[in-house]
């Protein structure tokens, strides 16, 4: 019996067995086995999700020994165990030549926890992590081994793609690399109603645009990333580099973070004077370093997939409820888009889609700014992203994915006995 814990410490339990199967034969034993004595199982990979979506109340189940890469063809396709980390993907691909064509700010999840949660980037015209997946082997509660392509088992593929570990352990992932390339980086400053009134033109104008905004100010860190050509890298000095990102980013936001805990009056001089600390900068580099951004000071986090044209007043409401009450915000708001696709539980699902997020120092309680803010975007339709705080179930979710009967309905086909299932799990798809 052991303990288990998410990267934030929000989702806790002690006295679950943790198994470490490693081959497909013995993912499908430790399922077989544990549904043969009534035991519930749950997937876990690295712990990035704040829900409890990978909590386990019985059994958990590690794939941090089914980690392998599989498999890299001459067209890009390339199959990973499903417990490989991002990063260690990124670093194989690299070396071969190959990128992931979009890529979230972190990359510790395992590929299987990322694709499941529905894990996003930033770009107009990208997709999620999902978008790219084009085959997966997926073993079943009853130990049955399913390929997935678009040739063998499609309709299976299509709701196992974003599948929060409903439906089956993700055995292998394959995913359709594209040739490596490069991120030209361009950040600067900007003024909140610049950007909200430029919004859609702004967030279209290259090909990977986010923005951070800042609570108690008006400014706001923009980030345009653009594809060139690998020749063209030329990364900042890493001087620059450990100061901006380790120095300003994130030892400067944990002083912030402690000073606020210690006395909240300070947090929003201190927002304005972190607002101000970040400098313009531009640099080229391999995209999977440009895309991702180390995290050191930890957080819990609610995002919401809104509308793409309903992102302005989303924010403006949010910044008209953070200055009508007495919050004290010491995380900057993220902003993100990605395009329309057409996986069933995407937070992107038919729609073009803006992210925003939301986040609280890991040890405080989100309180009225979350609830406010989930309501805001509940108002315009607005999806929680499955791996971040919030407090949707099922009949709330089933009005807001068109094809949510059809993943309930894979998921009674597949794990009619609910080994996989958790109380969280049960909240959000429902318990029959």
């Amino acid at each position: 019996m052991s303990s288990w814990r998410n990267w934030a410490g929000n989702q806790r339990v002690d006295g679950v067995s943790v198994l470490h199967p490693s081959g497909t034969e013995a993912i499908a034993t430790a399922l077989t086995t544990a549904a043969a004595v009534g035991r519930r199982v749950r997937p876990v990979g690295s712990g990035h999700s704040f829900t409890a979506v990978a909590r386990p109340d019985d059994c958990a189940l590690s794939l941090d020994r089914h980690a392998e890469l599989v498999d890299v063809g001459p067209t890009g396709l390339v199959t990973v165990q499903g417990g490989m980390p991002l990063h260690r993907l990124n670093a194989e691909l690299a070396a071969r030549g190959w990128a992931l064509t979009n890529l979230g700010d972190i990359d510790r999840q395992t590929v299987a926890g990322a694709v499941s949660t529905g894990t996003h980037g930033t770009g107009a015209r990208f997709g999620g992590l999902a978008t790219q997946v084009r085959g997966v082997q997926l073993v079943t509660a009853a130990g049955e081994v399913l390929r997935c392509s678009a040739a063998e088992r499609p309709e299976l593929l299509d709701v196992a793609r974003v599948s929060l570990g409903a439906l089956g352990v993700l055995d292998t992932v394959t995913l359709q690399a594209v040739p490596a390339f490069a991120l030209r980086a361009e950040e600067a400053a900007a003024a909140l109603d610049d950007l909200l009134d430029g919004f859609g033109e702004y967030m279209t104008s290259t090909d990977h645009v986010e923005f951070y905004w800042f609570p108690h100010t008006d400014r706001c860190l923009t980030k345009r990333n653009t594809r060139v050509p690998l020749s063209a890298v030329e990364p900042l000095p890493r001087w620059r580099a450990l100061w901006d990102d380790e120095v300003l980013a994130n030892a400067g936001l944990a002083a912030v973070v402690a000073a606020g805990r210690r006395a909240p009056a300070l947090v929003a001089p201190l927002a304005r004077f972190s607002a101000g600390a970040l400098g313009a900068r531009t640099y080229t580099d391999a995209a999977h370093r440009v895309f991702v951004s180390r995290r050191r000071v930890r957080f819990r986090e609610m995002e919401y997939a809104v509308p793409r044209e309903a992102a302005p007043g989303v924010l403006a409401e949010l910044r008209r409820a953070v200055e009508a009450n007495d919050w004290r915000v010491p995380f900057p708001v993220e902003v993100r888009v990605a395009a329309a696709d057409d996986v069933p539980l995407s937070t992107a699902y038919g729609r073009d889609t803006a992210y925003v997020a939301v986040h609280v120092p890991a040890r405080s309680e989100p309180g009225e700014y979350f609830a406010t803010f989930e309501a805001i975007a509940g108002a315009v339709g607005g999806r929680p992203h499955w791996g971040k705080l919030h407090s949707l179930g099922a009949a709330e979710l089933s009005t807001r994915y068109p094809r949510f009967g059809e993943f309930v309905a894979a998921r009674d086909r597949l794990d009619p006995a609910r080994v996989l299932a958790s109380p969280h799990l049960d909240a959000l798809l429902g318990r029959a």
